[in-house]
């Protein structure tokens, strides 16, 4: 038995889920993590003002509104939040229900991005277009449905009391829910949201105390998977050339490692304090392609200086902080296994976001969580902050 899985039978054993109801003292205005809200809402308000200056004097982009992406980006900010409020008057027991609903919806929606209904933008067919300019993304919204499903499936038996962690035979069911969703991403092909998925498979696991063995073993095989993707070809050029150029900087300074070189001038430039907001030549020359999406951090990074791109760090480090200890302080697995996955998922998604800008990961398109621009993303990021709100809400308290 691993440390994990004793741990996990001191610690959801049935006679320590002892309820009691919400009084009006005790409310779930008051229960809210508002720490955790504020960072939230401070990143959400900072990205509004860096998009504004990544895109105002972008013509080609903007149909000639300096304000276009302003209040678009703000109208994704106001339906986010609206949606994190509906997740917790809904609550994420509820959601517990309508999981496989949620799951068929959610891979239907993927799968459809694979039909003439998809759109490729940057390479990636990961889109469907809707009318009036928008688009949605459906891995944004795999995320939290995979988290949530992985959740309920391997806190089942263990919240009903009937086992101390999850069985081998549970384990394969919620892999097999993961996988699906996985494939057809790959085929799109959207390397940065499978390796998102992976990491909340993986770090579901680990919250759910199934034995380490499963751990190794799906390392091992995303090695050896990844070996094939790259012997079979599956990876389409413009991918590839990203690998190589992450792995040799110098390779192509003007055509595959451009956006990086451009990012890392941007950010170098801005030393500590920045040359101020909607003032930096980088940005107003346009010199960073996708600099409101992909490449955000790098007006951050210009224009605020050092302390304004820290403060970025900070806020996200503020949001995992507070998730950490929700997961930790919650008595039931399910609730854990779902901050665990929304941990993992914000942590190697802010990491491999900047890391990219920085030129010390390779560039995959992976957005910076309540940052970068994009309303899938921004509905998907604040979705997961009213699960980790329900979690803390409706956590199971000593009678």
């Amino acid at each position: 038995m691993t440390t994990a899985q004793k741990f996990s039978i001191s610690r959801y054993a049935p006679e320590r889920s002892a309820w009691r109801k919400l009084t009006a003292r005790d409310s779930i205005v008051r229960r809210l993590d508002w720490t955790m809200l504020l960072a939230a809402f401070v990143l959400s308000a900072m990205s509004t003002l860096l998009v504004y200056s990544a895109t105002r004097g972008r013509t080609e982009l903007n149909h000639g509104d300096p304000y276009y992406f302003l209040l678009r980006n703000a109208l994704n900010i106001g339906i986010g939040i609206a949606l994190a409020v509906g997740t917790i008057w809904l609550g994420h027991r509820t959601l517990r229900g309508a999981v496989p609903i949620l799951y068929g919806i959610s891979v239907l929606l993927t799968a459809a991005v694979l039909t003439p209904l998809g759109a490729t933008i940057n390479g990636a067919r990961s889109w469907i277009q809707l009318p009036a300019g928008f688009s949605i993304q459906p891995s944004e919204f795999i995320k939290i449905t995979i988290t949530l499903g992985m959740a309920m499936l391997l806190a089942a038996k263990v919240d009903a009391g009937d086992r101390p962690y999850p069985d081998h035979r549970t384990v394969l069911q919620a892999l097999g829910l993961a996988a699906l969703p996985i494939l057809i991403i790959l085929l799109m092909p959207d390397l940065g949201s499978v390796m998102v998925l992976v990491v909340i498979v993986l770090a579901a696991l680990l919250a759910s105390g199934a034995s380490n063995r499963w751990i190794v073993g799906l390392i091992g095989t995303g090695v050896a998977g990844c070996l094939l993707i790259w012997q079979l070809g599956v990876l389409d050029e413009y991918q590839i050339n990203r690998f190589a150029a992450f792995a040799n900087p110098a390779l192509d300074p003007a055509g595959v490692g451009y956006n990086t070189n451009q990012a890392r001038i941007a950010i170098g430039s801005g030393r500590l304090t920045g040359s101020g907001l909607f003032h930096g030549s980088q940005t107003t020359g346009q010199f960073v392609p996708e600099q409101q999406t992909d490449f955000i951090y790098s007006v951050a990074g210009e224009e605020l200086g050092f302390i304004g791109a820290g403060l970025i760090i900070v806020l996200l480090g503020v949001v995992l902080w507070r998730a950490c200890r929700i997961a930790r302080d919650t008595t039931e697995l399910y609730g854990t296994v779902v901050a665990a996955g929304i941990i993992a998922w914000f942590a190697f998604q802010a990491f491999e976001n900047i890391g990219m800008t920085l030129g010390i990961m390779p560039v995959t398109g992976l957005p910076l969580p309540f940052v970068s621009y994009g309303g899938s993303s921004m509905f998907a990021a604040w979705i997961a902050i009213g699960l980790l709100q329900s979690i803390k809400v409706q956590r199971p308290l000593s009678a």
